[in-house]
């Protein structure tokens, strides 16, 4: 019994050193991983709390200072369930900018319980999501969607270039989340109506959403997903599916926190979003897999 303990607590600090070493900037692992450079980036989340929870290693890696992006965090629900709605908009500008994002102007919250209930039980229409992407990234777009004609010959175009929200599984199957990925969706199909022979000017990236035992391994699965990040790099050397239109952007991006960035994330959410740590939450930060990895695919739309 003894022996097994010992051998579970080395195979451990095995993987917790692999990942000290493997998530630093100039590892074999995550210096071969796509980024994106100098790009205007929205994160899409419907509560406050996801940015931390689910997406704080892509906000850590994509604020960095010398990558030249501009992140900007887009809540389609002030989470007022419990009637908390303004203490949780001030939560989440105060975990934003703890996780890199420039300024609380960054971060925006939408107050529309008409139009995007907070609730497991409440589906957002894609037409209320894409008339308020348009309104903000899209004003030829938003033009077009109040009546006037639009030029097919002109180019579609948008004040962001990369859009990062949930998968259509929303990660942990919330409605909320799920619907900004339909929703985000058919954005970007409307933006390209009768755009035949333009590229579209914005790519969605969405979270991988995972099964229940990788959910729950923390900084176990590190190792388990820079790997399978590298191998893909190479199997994409290898069939040649790297080549794609210059604009198209990394078919996947992988971020993995440093032990530094992985203790920020925690902060963000202890700190940042104090009416919200009730017992579960606590296991969450602690052992959950997306407060230290991030993977994120290129959706065609």
């Amino acid at each position: 019994m003894l022996s097994n303990l010992t051998a579970l607590v080395v195979a451990i600090g095995a993987v917790i050193a692999f990942w000290t070493i493997s998530s630093t900037s100039n590892s074999p692992f995550t210096g071969s991983f796509p980024r994106l450079v100098n790009k205007r980036i929205c994160l899409l989340i419907a509560h406050p709390d996801d940015e931390a929870m689910f997406f704080a290693p892509t906000v850590l890696a994509l604020t960095r200072p010398e990558l030249g992006n501009h992140l900007k965090i887009l809540c389609f629900s002030t989470g007022d369930a419990d009637g908390l709605g303004e203490t949780r908009k001030k939560e989440l500008q105060k975990s934003a900018l703890q996780l890199g994002v420039r300024d609380e102007a960054d971060v925006f919250v939408v107050d529309d319980p008409a139009r995007f209930p907070d609730g497991m039980k409440e589906y957002w229409k894609e037409e209320e999501i894409t008339s308020l992407l348009a309104s903000a990234f899209a004003p030829d777009l938003a033009a077009s969607l109040k009546g006037k004609k639009a030029d097919p010959k002109k180019a579609p175009t948008a004040t962001i270039d990369v859009i990062l929200t949930f998968d259509k599984h929303g990660v942990s199957n919330h409605p909320n989340h799920r619907s900004l990925y339909h929703g985000a969706v058919h954005f970007l199909r409307t933006l390209m109506k009768d755009k035949a022979g333009f590229a579209s000017p914005v790519t969605l990236y969405t979270l991988t959403s995972l099964p229940i035992w990788r959910k729950y391994v923390g900084v176990l699965d590190a190792p388990l997903s820079m790997l399978q990040g590298a191998w893909g790099n190479v199997w994409t050397g290898l069939t040649g599916t790297k080549k794609k239109k210059a604009d198209d952007g990394p078919v996947r991006l992988l971020f993995v926190s440093s032990i530094g960035e992985w203790i920020t994330a925690q902060s963000a959410m202890v700190k940042g979003h104090q009416s919200q740590m009730v017992w579960f939450r606590w296991g969450w930060i602690t052992i959950g897999r997306y407060m230290t990895v991030n993977d994120l695919k290129r959706e065609k739309v």
